[in-house]
């Protein structure tokens, strides 16, 4: 693997690759001391174009816990407010010798580009791009499925076993909200299906793609619906991205009249809670509408893994910093045993 643009580039192997690896780093993350030598003396750079918390935050978490050096390259503030190109500033993070550039851009492609346009020798991952793709973002979806759902019998029972090696087979997953506008989405269906799971996207029609019928997956507009006859393992709500939308309404333009109507036909409340299983995990990317498309009610039950999610993808970002860098070393060098 030399880089990660895409879920859909992942076969199933590879994506249970980084999942088994990733787990090995989370066990690793219990112990007093933290860090690994793994990256000792490699350089990390995030280079966001987009504003970003949880995403940045966590690379750079990554990177560290695992020895490497990091560059944080924000475009505010940077000569890129001054009209450098991508191919200018890639060529700048080459003569300083990256080893990995994690890239958040408001183009979609733009990780591809800077991939295999020949600008750089570094591992290129891409930490979002446009509507287009964010696929570490479906792996620590897929990771937190699997730690509580792989091993459940047919009506939710213990876990039995350890998930190690498995994949999603079988797991019914309801993804609700902007469809549209989220590469959340995206990624998501595209590695879900790889692994197995069933997804159903839930959405107003007009926060669907053009096109979503070649996706592997099922689409409803009736939320209720979807609850009550998929009976999902899993429901990930999504963030309602008013910032993507064109229009000045109160609901984004014309995708939905006002949010009170959204809420109430696509929002995930205590009454749509208890029609779950009890097993069913709540889940969401993060950052919330609190009240728009999850209740504080939802967000805050003992059956959302929310907060597990922004902790899991330190450790899925670790595994996919060590694949990529340290590729076949010994486990006993990377200091995972």
């Amino acid at each position: 693997m030399k880089h990660l643009l895409s879920t859909a580039d992942l076969a199933r192997a590879d994506a249970i690759r980084i999942l088994d690896t990733a787990a090995q780093m989370a066990a690793t993350q219990s112990r007093e001391i933290k860090k690994l030598p793994t990256l000792r003396g490699r350089t990390v750079v995030n280079l966001f174009f987009e504003d970003s918390t949880r995403t940045r935050i966590s690379f750079e978490t990554a990177a560290k816990r695992l020895s490497a050096d990091v560059i944080n390259f924000s475009a505010k503030g940077s000569s890129v407010s001054k009209g450098e190109s991508l191919k200018d500033t890639a060529l700048t993070l080459q003569a300083m010798g990256a080893d990995a550039v994690v890239i958040r851009h408001q183009a979609s492609g733009a990780p591809h580009t800077l991939a295999h346009a020949g600008w750089v020798e570094a591992a290129v991952v891409n930490a979002g791009d446009g509507m287009h793709q964010h696929p570490t973002q479906a792996l620590l979806d897929a990771f937190t499925m699997r730690r509580h759902l792989v091993g459940r019998g047919a009506a939710g029972a213990s876990i039995v076993g350890d998930p190690t090696g498995q994949d999603l087979a079988g797991l019914r997953i309801a993804v609700v909200g902007d469809v549209l506008h989220s590469r959340v989405a995206r990624s998501n269906v595209h590695l879900l299906h790889t692994l197995g799971a069933q997804v159903t996207l839930v959405a107003p029609p007009t926060l669907v793609p053009v096109g979503v019928e070649t996706w592997p997956c099922d689409v409803s507009y009736h939320l209720d619906e979807v609850l009550a006859e998929t009976a999902p393992d899993a429901v990930m709500m999504l963030r309602v991205q008013r910032e993507r939308m064109s229009g000045s309404g109160a609901g984004g333009g014309a995708f939905f009249p006002n949010p009170l109507e959204y809420t109430r036909n696509y929002g995930l409340d205590g009454r749509r809670l208890a029609l779950l299983p009890d097993h069913t995990i709540v889940m969401h990317p993060g950052p919330m509408n609190r009240g728009l498309e999850i209740s504080a009610e939802a967000a805050d039950s003992p059956r959302a893994v929310i907060v597990e999610q922004v902790a899991n993808g330190v450790a899925v970002r670790m595994a996919v910093l060590y694949l990529l860098l340290a590729g076949d070393a010994s486990k006993e060098r990377a200091g995972l045993e």
